[in-house]
C-alpha cells in the first residue's frame, strides 16, 4: 500500500489500489496505518482527489457526507431534517482493509478477513525480499511517484523481473552508452534462487566477492551488508543473494541497489500501469542513476516495455495462440539445497526457475476457491529438482 516514509503523521495519506478499487492508506488519529476504499456510501463518488497529502477527514463534495481518518461516518447534512436522525451513522461507514499490517516500514493490506496474517503470507522469502532493501538503514520514500502505462500482460513485466538470458542482447547498447565492457561469457555467471510459499521469489547472480567489487565499481554502496545486524538478519542465503526479490503478485525490489520498487498495476490484460516509489537510499545518496536506470526516461525500462509490449501483441494472433512459448532452460537440473534454519535454495547460472514458479502461483490462485483453499493447496518447497 505504501511505506511508513509517506504517511508518517496522523492525517498524512496515500492513494493507491486494491485491484480495480482505490483505496487511501492513512495514519489514523491513533497513530495506526488504515486502508479505506476511497467510495462514499451514498451515492460512490470519491471522498478524496489528490494522490497524496494530509487531512484531517474525508468530505464527499457530492452531498458532503463526511468521514473521519478511521473511516467513520461523522457528518451527514440534513441529518435531522431529511433523515429524521434515523441514518444509522455506525452502519454506512467507508469500507476498510479487512488486515493491514507493516513489516519492515511497508504497509500491507487485504480486503479478506480470512486472508493469512502478513507474517505468514511473506513467510522466509518475502521477509528476506524486503530486508534486501530495508536494512540499508532509514528510508524515505521522495515525493512523486512516476506512473505511466505499457500495453502488456503485468505477468510478462513480472516474468522479467528474473530474466537475466535477455541483458546482454536487450542492454547492449545501454551498457555501451554508459561506457561498459560486456562480460566475457554472463551465461557462466552463478546464480542463486529461493522460491517462497504464495509465490514469492528471489533469483539473481550470487554476491560473489567479484560481483561485489563490481557493484562497488559502479558507484553501490555495500558496506550495510557488513554491519552484525545486517548479518545475522539476512542470514547465509540472504547474504549470497543480491538481486531481484519479488513479492507475489506484483512488487519488485529492484537490484535492489538502485533504491526503487516497482509496482505493477494490472489494467486489463492488455495493459500494466508501472507505479516507481524512489527512496533517498542512505546506502545510495545519489539517486540520478535510478532514474537514469528504470522508470519512463530509464535506459533500461524503455528497452525492456518494447520487448514487453511486443511480446504480449506477438502472442494474441489467432495462430500464435496455438503453440506454447519455451520455459526450459535449466528444466529438471535445479538442485534444491537445504540447510537447518534456512529458506531452500537453488545454485543455478541463468535459469528460468522463478518464472515457473510465479506462473505455478498464479494458476494455484485463479483455481483457489477460498483463501482456506489456497492456504491448503498451495505449493511449498519444490520437489527435489526444479
Amino acid at each position: 500500500m505504501a511505506h511508513d516514509s509517506q504517511i508518517p503523521n496522523p492525517g498524512d495519506f496515500f492513494m493507491t489500489f486494491i485491484g480495480e478499487d482505490r483505496v487511501i492508506a492513512v495514519r489514523d488519529s491513533d497513530g495506526n496505518p488504515q486502508v479505506l476504499v476511497n467510495t462514499c456510501r451514498h451515492r460512490g463518488n470519491a471522498i478524496c482527489r489528490a494522490e497524496q497529502g494530509h487531512a484531517t477527514s474525508f468530505m464527499c463534495t457530492y452531498h458532503g457526507w463526511t468521514y473521519d481518518l478511521k473511516g467513520a461516518l461523522v457528518g451527514v447534512p440534513g441529518f435531522k431534517e431529511v433523515y429524521h436522525e434515523e441514518l444509522d451513522r455506525e452502519n454506512w461507514g467507508l469500507i476498510k482493509a479487512a488486515k493491514v499490517d507493516s513489516y519492515m516500514g511497508f504497509i500491507f493490506a487485504n480486503m479478506d478477513p480470512e486472508a493469512p496474517d502478513l507474517d505468514e503470507y511473506l513467510g522466509e522469502v518475502g521477509r528476506l525480499s524486503l530486508k534486501q532493501i530495508a536494512l540499508r538503514g532509514d528510508l524515505k520514500v521522495h515525493s512523486g511517484i512516476q506512473k505511466y502505462i505499457i500495453p502488456c500482460n503485468w505477468k510478462l513485466a513480472t516474468d522479467n523481473v528474473w530474466d537475466f538470458y535477455h541483458p546482454a542482447i536487450t542492454h547492449a547498447s545501454a551498457g555501451m552508452a554508459r561506457g561498459r565492457s560486456p562480460q566475457q561469457n554472463p551465461y557462466e555467471q552463478p546464480h542463486i534462487v529461493l522460491l517462497g510459499e504464495y509465490g514469492h521469489a528471489l533469483s539473481g547472480p550470487e554476491m560473489t566477492e567479484k560481483t561485489r567489487k563490481g557493484l562497488e565499481a559502479s558507484g553501490r554502496e555495500m558496506s550495510w551488508r557488513d554491519r552484525p545486524e545486517s548479518q545475522e538478519s539476512l542470514g547465509s542465503a540472504g547474504q549470497r543473494v543480491q538481486s531481484h526479490p519479488h513479492i507475489f503478485p506484483n512488487m519488485w525490489v529492484a537490484f535492489p541497489g538502485e533504491g526503487q520498487i516497482s509496482m505493477r498495476m494490472p489494467k486489463g490484460p492488455l495493459k500494466t500501469e508501472i507505479w516507481w516509489f524512489s527512496f533517498n537510499d542512505p546506502a545510495t545518496p545519489n539517486n540520478r542513476r535510478a532514474l537514469e536506470t528504470f522508470g519512463p526516461a530509464g535506459l533500461l525500462e524503455q528497452d525492456d516495455g518494447e520487448n514487453w509490449g511486443e511480446s504480449t501483441r506477438g502472442m494474441q494472433g489467432v495462430v500464435s495462440k496455438r503453440y506454447p512459448v519455451n520455459y526450459a532452460m535449466n528444466l529438471g537440473r535445479g538442485e534444491i539445497l537445504e540447510n537447518e534454519g534456512e529458506p531452500p535454495l537453488i545454485e543455478a547460472s541463468i535459469n528460468e526457475h522463478a518464472q515457473l514458479w510465479h506462473y505455478r502461483a498464479w494458476s494455484e490462485w485463479m483455481s483457489a476457491e477460498s483463501w482456506q483453499d489456497l492456504r491448503e493447496r498451495h505449493s511449498r518447497v519444490p520437489e527435489d529438482r526444479a
